[in-house]
């Protein structure tokens, strides 16, 4: 069972939510708050909280990355009614896991929770692919151990959205070699998550935006936000 918060400052949108997420047995509502501190306190220990970006007091932003330090098995998506590469941005370096707007279609919502829940691929690499584009190379930090050629390889996949059977797939190796590559990555990037890996990775310089770097397109149902 998929453990959801929900937290939006209008009651209606919160209901909305709520209503659809119950015709699904697998996700179950939790509870849900107004604000961004009540949607910290509601979200420890929850297994995903859609969260607006706009609220009153502790903004979207502010909450997530109050909730990525108390409870940082806590996935977030920033749910909003802006389309702004520079929401998106400070969304996911915010701590964020995938970013989707207010009037994306019912499914697409119970599909982000069900692949942020699932922590095995990247939710909509094509929008981070594009918003990251001012930022490859921006980073000024320097990692304490760089990740060999392989895991590198494996991190352009990770960027590009595909999971550990389709990483495994493209490589010829196994399952549990790709999960031990992706949580080395984590390790040496200091990221929480496969998105903050993306994230982190772009502005490193480690990957491009190009797609062609890791070979195909990525799965047309993780192609759009």
């Amino acid at each position: 069972m998929i453990r959801v918060v929900l937290a939006d400052d209008e009651k209606l949108i919160r209901s909305g939510w709520a209503t659809m997420l119950s015709l699904h047995p697998d996700i179950e509502v939790t509870a849900e708050a107004a604000d961004g501190r009540a949607a910290v306190a509601a979200g420890v220990g929850a297994d995903v909280v859609l969260m607006d970006i706009r609220m009153p007091g502790m903004d979207g932003l502010a909450a997530t990355r109050e909730l990525a330090r108390r409870s940082p098995k806590t996935r977030v998506i920033m749910v909003t009614t802006f389309e702004s590469d520079q929401l998106v941005w400070g969304a996911l370096r915010a701590g964020a896991a995938g970013y989707v707007l207010k009037r994306s279609p019912a499914g697409e919502l119970v599909e982000a929770v069900r692949l942020v829940h699932r922590r095995d691929a990247v939710l909509f690499p094509d929008a981070l692919r594009r918003i990251a584009s001012p930022y490859v190379g921006t980073a000024r930090q320097h990692l304490p151990v760089e990740p060999t050629p392989r895991e590198l390889e494996v991190l352009r996949h990770v960027a590009l959205g595909r999971n550990n059977a389709e990483i495994a797939s493209a490589l010829h190796v196994t399952r549990e070699t790709v999960k031990t590559h992706v949580g080395n990555l984590l390790d040496k990037l200091g990221a929480r998550d496969r998105t903050q890996a993306a994230v982190l990775a772009y502005e490193l310089g480690l990957v491009s935006t190009g797609v062609a770097e890791a070979g195909q397109e990525p799965p047309a149902s993780r192609k759009h936000l």
